[in-house]
């Protein structure tokens, strides 16, 4: 069951670019979008947290820390990811995004706290070269430079959101960090609106129609909430290696989604390209030994990977 619970967050996250478009598509604004989402998702998991005991014997400085990295760098990782969203294709988005675990592995090499291998430098090459492919082999009308940067931002932002929680927040369970970022990043949206007054989303949400509140709803739910949950409950069984190894399905969960609602499709050196950018964080992502893991040093990395997008 362990990893029937990580393949279905993963489509849960995968299917979170497609409600968010369907969002657009009913005249919510960005903003509008991630202060309902991180409200409604902050306060169901925040309840949870609270119903299980969660927080108990948190320092007070872990918790601070969680809520800091969900103020500013959950926050815009967010913003750039939805921007990004109106500009290209829900497709290459997801792509783009996926560098972030490539990222991470060369932050972590280059901050002494992992090795380099020949192994990884092959991922690290492949990554670049597949990026190339998917950038430029751009058919769309709906690609631009903006929206591409938009989505490589959001994964330089990401991977350094990973390297930060990967040494501050290892004391803090991992539904209790799902929690406090999120109402850490419903905080910063909520002060925003509050600060744009009557051209801020809490205008706006007054006018989403209920349509539009049922893809936030969704999204909020379906994407967020219960792809956290699933998140936990597979990497119970099965361990963080494995689930991050079943997460890669996200991305073409993305495409896949994306090419039957809105027709999207990828051209076919996008295609070799994204192929080629999986492939190098399945290289990555993968085992490299039989013996027992150390839980504590993929535990926080795999606590922050929960939350993508």
């Amino acid at each position: 069951m362990g990893a029937l619970f990580c393949l279905l967050s993963a489509a849960a996250f995968g299917a979170m670019a497609v409600f968010g478009k369907l969002s657009y598509d009913e005249g919510v604004s960005v903003d509008a979008l991630l202060l309902v989402r991180f409200g409604l998702a902050g306060l169901v998991l925040l309840t949870i947290a609270l119903a299980r005991g969660a927080f108990r014997g948190i320092p007070r400085r872990a918790v601070l820390t969680s809520l800091g990295m969900g103020v500013f760098g959950y926050a815009a990782q967010a913003g750039l990811y939805f921007s990004a969203l109106t500009r290209i294709d829900a497709s290459l988005v997801a792509l783009l995004l996926y560098l972030y675990p490539i990222l991470v592995m060369v932050g972590a090499i280059m901050l002494g706290r992992e090795r380099a291998s020949r192994r990884r430098m092959w991922a690290l090459g492949m990554a670049l070269a597949g990026i190339g492919l998917v950038l430029s082999g751009a058919s769309s009308g709906r690609f631009n430079l903006t929206g591409a940067l938009l989505a490589i931002s959001a994964a330089v932002v990401y991977t350094c959101y990973i390297l930060v929680g990967d040494r501050t927040t290892a004391a803090v369970p991992p539904l209790a960090l799902a929690s406090l970022v999120c109402v850490g990043a419903f905080g910063t949206f909520l002060i925003a609106a509050v600060v744009r007054g009557s051209s801020g989303p809490l205008v706006q949400l007054s006018a989403i129609q209920p349509t539009g509140w049922l893809w936030l709803a969704t999204l909020s739910l379906v994407s967020t909430v219960a792809a956290i949950l699933l998140f936990f409950a597979g990497m119970a069984r099965v361990g963080p290696s494995v689930a991050s190894i079943l997460s890669i399905l996200e991305p073409v969960v993305t495409v896949v989604a994306a090419a039957l609602v809105f027709h999207e499709h990828l051209s076919a050196v996008q295609g070799i390209g994204g192929a080629v950018v999986l492939a190098a964080v399945l290289i990555v992502q993968w085992p490299t030994r039989t013996a027992p893991v150390d839980e504590t040093q993929v535990q926080p990395i795999a606590k922050s990977e929960m939350l993508l997008t």
